[in-house]
């Protein structure tokens, strides 16, 4: 299973050739569309506002060889020319959509990689975890990187999850008019990948860049740092899911046999063993 894991995630990271649709100003973006003529645009209304094109089944072999010259376009099935689109969003809605979730999954893997590397290392923040003076779970104590989130407390497992869901809840979910500088969906004409947190909406500073580097690159040289960006996403994605896969089977990844601990835990469950609704006594009251 760790093995057909490892496989697919090369497959899709290798696979995905879908470009980015430019910025479009909507006036009423949803997550979830109705049935309302008004919340979907047709094609044209996707057209971009700052010197680009819809996006076409060209922009997106286009992307693709920029991306990787030797594999180019290939998407077997035929994601990208779905019939109808993705719930019946149509193709530019399709495309924003796996488009945003590939950079996404890519930025995810990175950090992912990195932090693993770093707990490799044994390395922890020199602070204490807990008021009370509790230190970090160590590697030589839990034997392996997976192992270290097992062994946090359940109120720092949920502390982690909730503050992500909170930044995906804001990412996701489209306000009407609230605030009206959000910038639109990714499924309505937004750019895939870019956060929605203008400075002075509800946050005091643009987290992706606040001190505005990118704001004075040429379009250029922005498109070439998407390419970049892609790459290195999918690569990450394949040597997380390679760490993984070694550490739950080993043997499983040839290249790194041996070097990575083994983990009988999985990574599929968060909560593995310590889930509660509620914590401490009031747990065992109401059970």
């Amino acid at each position: 299973m760790q093995i057909l894991a490892v496989f697919l995630a090369s497959t899709l990271a290798l696979t995905s050739g879908f470009t980015t649709p430019p910025t479009a100003q909507l006036t009423k973006s949803r997550l979830f569309a109705e049935d309302e003529a008004t919340d979907a645009p047709d094609a044209p209304a996707l057209a971009v506002a700052k010197g680009g094109a819809i996006a076409t089944l060209d922009d997106l072999k286009s992307f693709a060889n920029d991306a990787n010259p030797i594999v180019k376009y290939f998407d077997p099935l035929n994601l990208a020319t779905f019939e109808g689109g993705f719930w019946e969003e149509g193709q530019d809605a399709t495309i924003g959509f796996l488009r945003h979730a590939e950079i996404k999954h890519g930025r995810v893997a990175m950090a992912a990689f990195v932090g693993y590397l770093v707990h490799a290392q044994g390395w922890t923040w020199p602070f204490a975890m807990q008021m009370d003076g509790t230190g970090w779970p160590k590697l030589e104590s839990v034997g392996s990187v997976p192992a270290l989130w097992d062994a946090l407390p359940q109120a720092s497992k949920w502390q982690i999850i909730l503050a992500i869901g909170a930044l995906e809840v804001w990412d996701e979910y489209q306000f009407e008019g609230i605030p009206e500088s959000k910038e639109p969906h990714y499924m309505r004409g937004g750019q895939p990948g870019k956060f929605a947190n203008k400075k002075g909406s509800i946050f005091p500073l643009n987290l992706y860049d606040p001190f505005g580097f990118n704001g004075r690159m040429s379009e250029e040289k922005k498109q070439r740092r998407l390419v970049m960006e892609v790459n290195n996403g999918r690569l990450a994605m394949i040597g997380i899911f390679g760490f993984l896969a070694e550490a739950a089977v080993p043997g499983s990844v040839p290249l790194l046999k041996g070097l990575i601990p083994g983990y009988s835990g999985n990574v599929m469950i968060p909560f593995e063993g310590d889930f509660n609704w509620f914590p401490g006594n009031i747990a065992e009251n109401v059970v």
